[in-house]
């Protein structure tokens, strides 16, 4: 069906008069468009420059801000890595993110304890949720209504990430 004519892709549920047709038990569990969410892990060593550390210059008596070269780096990483679960429409209402930054375990740490240290999530999630918005998870990052955001040590360093759309209850 052409997307004009039916704009669920997921099923044959869709009658341009009536709209889903789907009953509200299936649509419980069966539609995708319904119950829209996304999960996935990038296994890397998570950056920890994060989007506070631009410096400033003075150029002709004026401030000049600019990226340094880590900062580039790590946001061009992770821009790889989210490019590779950019989902194929973008995320239209209010959504809730779940991040869960694992970062190696050093020194006297353990496998799953919670990180206590810099970087402060908020500064983690900037540049996260930035990149996200420039790959089209959605509009814009204000639709992120809801947000969990945890740092710990782990044997197996990554990024999970989950974004569920709350705009069907």
């Amino acid at each position: 069906m052409e997307r004009e004519k039916n704009p669920c892709l997921w099923c044959d549920c869709y009658d341009p008069d009536l709209g889903c047709t789907m009953s509200p038990l299936d649509k419980s569990y069966a539609c995708l468009l319904e119950n829209r969410e996304i999960h996935f892990f990038l296994q890397m060593v998570p950056p920890t420059v994060t989007q506070q550390e631009h410096k400033v210059t003075m150029r002709n008596g004026k401030p000049f801000f600019y990226e340094p070269m880590e900062l580039k780096t790590a946001r061009a990483k992770l821009r790889a890595y989210l490019s590779r679960h950019k989902p194929e429409t973008p995320f239209q209402g209010a959504v809730r993110l779940t991040v869960r930054w694992i970062f190696p375990v050093k020194g006297k740490h353990r496998d799953g304890e919670y990180r206590t240290t810099r970087p402060d999530t908020d500064n983690l999630q900037k540049m996260l949720k930035d990149i996200m918005t420039e790959l089209h998870f959605w509009k814009d990052d204000a639709q992120v209504a809801s947000e969990l955001v945890e740092k710990f040590w782990g044997n197996l360093p990554g990024i999970f990430v989950k974004i569920e759309d709350l705009s069907n209850g």
